[in-house]
């Protein structure tokens, strides 16, 4: 049965101080506000191409400059971009392992959709990555050394393609492009974080799977769900709560309330 409450605000702060495990799935509204282009918006068009055209291996091995041009464009908008207080609310969140007087300690999970790793330069410990980083490259080869992945954050990137140190072939970003699996680990940590008291989604569209799936099988194993985000969406007939609002307003009430 789906709880309705006259003010969920108030009923999510109260399940939060009571849950001893805490699991937080953010998507690309959480960094909306730092300027981050949310990747569904009108600004995840780059020149005449859109991402589903350009985030995938055969876009890659057909025109590597003009990938590897876009995801220039794109690490340069990142590096400009600073963590907001959503960010800020869910690192202090996931680093508080003892409880204040009075309260039970927490442990918070926090899984994210995003490849900018905001979420990392806020502090937040043992982040659960499932589409990757922009900041990390591996051998579009596969050679078994280059399967590992290296950070790179220099930008600009040198003068011309970026090379895997091993074989000496093409770099290509770290992340999950269209038409390729999530890494088994990482689903296997986020499977793992649904057993929980509280799962909040927050800033994501819930449609993209299997991310989109885990606040349903958080459910299903008793976990209080709920959702935040700008408009409804189609997880939002389905959470025990959903609050129509910014990330960066709701999360920092509801710190202010819990802490």
């Amino acid at each position: 049965m789906i709880l309705r409450v006259q003010q969920p605000l108030t009923e999510l702060a109260a399940r939060l101080r009571a849950a001893t495990r805490i699991t937080v799935m953010t998507g690309a509204g959480v960094s909306a506000a730092s300027g981050v282009p949310t990747f569904r918006g009108a600004g995840g068009l780059w020149r005449t191409y859109r991402a589903e055209d350009l985030a995938t291996p055969e876009a890659f091995a057909r025109d590597p400059a003009l990938v590897w041009e876009w995801y220039a464009w794109r690490r340069e908008k990142v590096a400009s971009c600073s963590p907001n207080a959503a960010h800020v609310v869910l690192a202090r969140w996931s680093a508080s392992a003892k409880a204040s007087a009075g309260q039970v300690p927490r442990d918070v999970r926090v899984v994210t959709q995003n490849v900018d790793d905001l979420h990392i330069r806020a502090g937040t410990r043992d982040l659960i990555r499932l589409h990757g980083s922009l900041w990390e490259l591996k051998c579009f080869n596969g050679c078994s050394a280059g399967a590992t992945t290296w950070r790179d954050e220099r930008v600009p990137l040198p003068d011309g393609l970026p090379r895997c140190p091993y074989c000496g072939g093409y770099a290509r970003p770290a992340v999950v492009w269209f038409g390729e699996s999530l890494h088994g680990g990482d689903v296997n940590r986020a499977v793992e974080a649904t057993a929980c008291d509280v799962f909040l989604t927050v800033g994501t569209s819930a449609v993209v799977y299997p991310a989109a799936g885990f606040v349903h099988h958080a459910r299903s194993l008793g976990a209080f769900t709920a959702e935040i985000n700008l408009e409804p969406t189609p997880a939002s007939s389905l959470v025990d709560v959903s609050i129509l609002g910014a990330a960066e307003d709701v999360l920092p009430q509801l710190d202010r309330v819990i802490s």
